[in-house]
């Protein structure tokens, strides 16, 4: 498997109100400041994070992960997953951390799932 450049880019919801990120690479030391740093910066009352291209995640991206989840949470949007690989998903059930986030398979469920 080849090193998937670190992107973040913003794609548009096909409801109001919704934001999706969607999450290209690795999260990982070096790309997680730049990871929360966007999810931070959308202000929308339900942000969708689409991790289907996100090939792994370590343990800067799970403190980036809840940091964005805290955000949300104190601010009262909606905060869903999407597309998790069982490598992600791993990594989040085995941190404790997995209950903490909605999660959808596709993005169109997440759309549905937030309206």
């Amino acid at each position: 498997m080849g090193t998937q450049p670190f992107r973040v880019t913003s794609q548009p919801a096909s409801r109001d109100g919704q934001t999706i990120l969607c999450v290209k690479g690795a999260i990982s030391t070096t790309s997680s400041a730049a990871f929360q740093e966007a999810a931070l910066a959308a202000t929308a009352p339900k942000l969708i994070i689409d991790l289907s291209e996100a090939i792994s995640i370590d343990s800067m991206a799970i403190g980036a992960l809840v940091r964005v989840f805290v955000s949300c949470h104190k601010s009262g949007r909606k905060l869903a997953l999407v597309g998790l690989n069982h490598r992600v998903r791993n990594v989040l059930r085995i941190t404790g951390v997995e209950e903490l986030f909605t999660t959808y398979a596709t993005i169109r469920e997440a759309e549905e799932g937030l309206a």
